[in-house]
């Protein structure tokens, strides 16, 4: 698509996303398609004058404490699905504290507080409201939750109590792609969640897994998908098989796709924050994808933490380089620098 554009040519292109311009499905698929080194590095070039037009040289940054890894999910592709014989954890609530006293002087502007679907929380959904208050009371600083599928009293009392934010992915949008992904889970029910959580007011992140799709066209309906589902912030991650999981066989994608995925979530949502998660490749793979249009960092931990990620590329690793003081560092090397806190608040509008 942008094989034989000029400077130019580019700048045009970008101005007319700015303007509003919204990409159609076969220019979509065109971008899906490039392999082209050069074609590719075009794509990123567009992406971030898209970028910098609506937030300039500034990113988003979020620590998150996994504090369970509990699930009751069957999950073909995470670690933590319910049959999958690992180690867990739960954190104690005074446990949770002590892991935000490590983050108090971070300069992050959110917190996530992730669990699997834990049974506990979710027959006990006062216990969560109680986790919500206390890192609430204890960093004043806004609160990304990602419980899972709750009820809608549950997000109400959240958000009641200091929530600000829902995580929730479907990971495909593809309806035969997702019954092989989260087995046994309704379809419809995440996409219900994430609407009941809009009308009491938080901010909502939705998610797509690649290198899973059996086809472009699988991608297509996920980034279809997402535009209708119009999250506030907007995700893709690359599929890594994981130990004990009936997914575990499958040969471990390429980045490059989700690289490639960043740039068009971009120009698709031009003024939505998209992470670069510290998850799957660290640092060096922070780099990649703000070059790819992305404008928040996340899986951020405290310094010396032992907590788990998602996907936990470093999870054997003794130094887990990713503390928040380390992000900044390597931001101003870029040419980039945390936001302010105030400009995140006006994006939650609250």
């Amino acid at each position: 698509m942008f094989e034989n554009m000029d400077n130019e040519q580019l700048d045009k292109f970008a101005s007319s996303i700015n303007k509003g311009y919204q990409l159609q499905d076969q220019e979509i698929r065109d971008l899906l398609a490039i392999e082209d080194e050069e074609e590719m590095q075009k794509l990123f070039h567009v992406a971030r004058m898209v970028r910098d037009n609506f937030f300039g040289n500034k990113v988003f940054l979020y620590s998150f404490v996994y504090f369970s890894t509990y699930c009751k999910n069957q999950c073909s592709f995470c670690y933590y699905n319910c049959k999958n014989k690992i180690h867990r954890y739960r954190l104690t609530p005074d446990e949770i504290e002590k892991v935000c006293e490590a983050l108090e002087n971070d300069p992050i502007h959110m917190v996530d507080l992730t669990m699997g679907e834990d049974p506990y929380y979710h027959d006990h959904p006062e216990k969560l409201v109680s986790a919500v208050r206390k890192v609430k009371d204890k960093l004043g600083l806004p609160i990304m939750i990602s419980p899972g599928v709750v009820r809608k009293d549950t997000l109400k009392q959240m958000y009641d109590n200091g929530a600000d934010f829902l995580a929730l992915y479907q990971e495909t949008y593809d309806q035969e792609l997702y019954n092989k992904l989260r087995v046994g889970q309704v379809y419809d029910q995440r996409i219900n969640c994430r609407q009941d959580a809009k009308e009491i007011g938080y901010c909502v992140e939705d998610g797509i897994l690649t290198e899973i799709e059996p086809e472009a066209e699988s991608t297509l309906i996920s980034l279809k998908g997402l535009r209708k589902s119009n999250p506030n912030m907007v995700r893709v991650m690359t599929f890594v098989p994981q130990e004990g999981t009936p997914l575990a066989s499958r040969e471990p994608g390429s980045s490059k796709s989700e690289l490639k995925i960043i740039s068009i979530l971009r120009l698709m949502f031009p003024d939505r924050l998209i992470p670069a998660s510290l998850d799957l490749e660290g640092m060096e793979g922070m780099v990649y994808r703000l070059d790819a249009g992305a404008n928040v960092v996340t899986s951020i931990i405290p310094s010396g933490s032992t907590l788990e990620g998602v996907v936990n590329y470093d999870r054997e690793l003794t130094e887990r380089n990713r503390d928040a003081w380390s992000v900044v560092e390597r931001l101003q090397s870029m040419g980039m620098e945390p936001a302010k806190q105030e400009d995140f608040n006006q994006i939650l509008g609250r």
